[in-house]
């Protein structure tokens, strides 16, 4: 597996689309011209992704210093300015220090605000699936500026409830975890977990009401698959990390090494 400290970017896909689908591509977008799912600008011509360039400059990356465990924006310190290179190394916030989640690290590539809030709401509700390549570019580029616990094993999407994932058609989490497991190397086992109780929406929730509403939500279905391995979650969203430390304690009971978490974006 490659290092995570030199990430490639994201490969495009290997095989090319059949002629018929490039022509009516084509017919579309002369007819219906390519538009930013957050600003609503018409995209150039020769612009691949589906954010303009103004939108995509405009996301609020996440710079270090950064709490070593949960990933949040932390006081600097002399020390503070290189991203820590061990898990026990960096600052420690005050709400990890009232009380530690029980993934071991948390890493997201940008703010829960503004362009990224409406580009992941496009992602998540507005049918704009290609924004999960950017939205994992994120990911790939906050990683290789520094990793504490060296290249995972195995990604494991945070599971929707089975309802609630016919609902919108698809998992975020997994087309976001399929693109950096492309990019890392890495495989990506979204048979792992499964969220057995479909919970009340954690948005309007305070942290401790977060934490009873995903107690004993997820059930580990593959514990061979951790056993003794880094497995790394993955996340659209962080928030206050009830729903990654519930993933967390149902894969303990399967032994992994290490559990670490990566989101695009959290909740500063």
């Amino acid at each position: 597996m490659p290092s995570l400290e030199h990430l490639p970017a994201l490969a495009p896909p290997r095989s090319h689309p059949p002629a018929w689908r490039r022509w009516t591509g084509a017919l579309l977008d002369l007819v219906f011209p390519p538009f930013c799912p957050v600003c609503r600008a018409a995209l150039e011509d020769d612009r691949r992704d589906p954010l303009c360039g103004a939108c995509w400059a405009a996301l609020p990356r996440i710079a270090p210093p950064w709490c070593r465990r949960c990933g949040g924006p932390t006081p600097a310190f002399p020390s503070a300015a290189r991203p820590p290179d061990r898990l026990d190394a960096g600052p420690l916030c005050a709400a990890c220090r009232r009380r530690a989640p029980a993934f071991a690290y948390a890493r997201a590539a940008v703010r829960y605000e503004d362009t990224a809030r409406e580009a992941l709401h496009a992602f998540k509700f507005g049918g704009h699936r290609a924004l999960a390549g950017p939205l994992a570019d994120l990911v790939v580029s906050a990683l290789a500026a520094g990793w504490p616990a060296g290249a995972p094993d195995l990604l494991v999407p945070v599971p929707l409830h089975p309802r609630r994932k016919r609902t919108r058609g698809f998992n975020q989490a997994h087309l976001i975890a399929r693109r950096l497991g492309r990019a890392w190397g890495c495989p990506v086992r979204p048979d792992v977990l499964a969220r057995v109780t479909e919970t009340e929406p954690q948005t309007a929730l305070d942290s401790a009401a977060r934490l009873a509403n995903v107690r004993g939500a997820f059930r580990l279905r593959r514990p061979e698959a951790v056993a003794g391995r880094h497995v790394l979650l993955v996340d659209d969203i962080l928030t206050t990390g009830a729903t990654a430390s519930a993933c967390a304690r149902a894969l303990e009971a399967g032994g992994p090494r290490i559990v670490g978490l990566v989101a695009v974006a959290r909740v500063a």
